[in-house]
């Protein structure tokens, strides 16, 4: 019995070493693919897009909770888009500041621009489907409202959607503009040795666990054809990414549409947003669940299996401490002890593993901000503050999404927007 009990808790501790160790020279390697087939042939330059064929009308959906802050600038960027035909619908979905009368105040000043004004909170996923119907254009592109959106970024993900009918989304490249505190610079690199060689490596391999809820484009008749945006789910992005690809929808990343956004540089706004996220994602798994079997969706099933074991090793990895914890108050049987929490050697090679894949990612990324190398050395905090932050928010989500009643509506909260310098 103590024999087996030994295997099990080596298989089990392993699991928690290998799997971050493993996935992350997954990314670097698919990464790596998709840089030299689909994003080198461009070159460095974000100004220089793919012709395209015609420049059919595109409509840019804002939706808007309590964005006075920064909602000025957010529409004077979008006003300077390097596009032929474009319209700009903002929605105010029941704001408490006074984001409405600024609004009203820029449809004076923008003719681009138009206001759709909701009483009360409705939620994103409301704001966005009413301000998709009223929209003149097939081609929408979505973003927050504390958004800066470079100017070229229309011109790179039109040329998506024109050249495969079977596109319904081209998920766009956020990149964090504050970093005046050590988790904004933390941010910075997980937004791009993270998050964009996700991105990358899950177009080579398949499917996208999500399009990014900051900067992304639709082809209308996609989002009619599965329902538009489902109310009741808290991360809409990631509800509407499954929604097309398992009905057969294809999903693109373009690196090279931009788009500069704010966000939390406190822990306790971090939380709250990683919380969300966990929870969303949970509540899309648990949705889908069923559906995910089906042959003919095959090419979701690795971002079933990367979902699902990665919830499996942050349970794994509180377990762990769980042990850790409890011998320091009773005695533990041999096979269970855990005797310090902190990384010895392995913890070096993960540390070496965090370096290195945030150096490939510099070496693609760089041509997107040219400040990324300054903070290279931060990256190293990331195993620390993040990965600890995302095992307790995914314990937590879980059982919110399993409790959440079904069909209740989810609505806005305002996020942290962190301290800009």
């Amino acid at each position: 019995m103590i024999k087996q009990l030994s295997f099990l808790t080596a298989f089990f501790f392993n699991f928690t070493y290998y799997y971050p160790l493993f996935m992350a020279y997954l990314w670097m390697t698919g990464a790596l693919i998709y840089f030299f087939r689909w994003e080198k042939p461009f070159g460095d330059s974000i100004a220089s897009p793919p012709d395209l064929e015609e420049y059919q009308g595109v409509s840019f959906l804002v939706p808007c909770h309590n964005e006075s802050g920064q909602i000025r600038e957010t529409i004077a960027w979008l006003c300077r888009q390097q596009y032929d035909t474009y319209e700009i619908i903002a929605i105010n979905d029941g704001s408490t500041d006074d984001t409405g009368d600024i609004l009203d105040e820029l449809a004076g000043k923008y003719r681009q621009l138009r206001v759709i004004h909701l009483l009360t909170n409705q939620g994103k996923a409301r704001g966005l489907t009413m301000a998709a119907l009223a929209a003149r254009y097939d081609y929408l592109i979505c973003i927050d409202g504390d958004v800066i959106l470079d100017p070229w970024a229309a011109r790179w993900m039109v040329w998506h959607l024109q050249t495969s009918p079977r596109v319904a989304a081209v998920t766009g490249n956020p990149r964090i503009r504050n970093r005046s505190t050590l988790l904004g610079k933390v941010q910075v690199g997980e937004f791009s040795s993270i998050i964009g060689l996700i991105k990358r490596a899950q177009r080579v391999y398949g499917r996208v666990f999500t399009v990014s809820g900051a900067v992304v484009a639709f082809r209308r008749s996609a989002l009619q054809n599965v329902g538009f945006w489902s109310t009741d789910m808290v991360t809409e992005d990631i509800d509407i990414s499954w929604k097309l690809q398992l009905n057969f929808w294809d999903i693109r990343y373009e690196p090279h549409a931009l788009c500069w956004l704010l966000m939390p540089e406190t822990f306790r706004g971090l939380w709250k947003q990683r919380l969300r996220w966990a929870q969303g994602g949970a509540e899309v798994f648990l949705k889908n669940f069923r559906r995910i079997w089906d042959w003919k969706r095959r090419r979701m099933f690795m971002v079933f299996v990367e979902y699902c074991t990665s919830v499996l090793w942050a349970y794994s990895m509180l377990v762990i401490t769980l042990f850790w914890a409890l011998g320091k108050v009773i005695v533990m049987p041999a096979p269970l002890q855990v005797k310090t929490l902190l990384p010895g050697w392995t913890g070096l090679l993960l540390g070496i593993t965090c370096l290195l894949q945030f150096g490939v990612s510099m070496v693609i990324d760089a041509r997107y901000d040219r400040r990324f190398g300054k903070i290279y050395f931060w990256i190293i905090w990331y195993p620390v503050a993040f990965w600890l932050i995302n095992i307790f928010t995914i314990a937590v989500g879980l059982p919110k999404a399993l409790a959440k009643p079904r069909g209740k509506r989810a609505t806005w909260k305002s996020p942290d927007r962190g301290i800009r310098s």
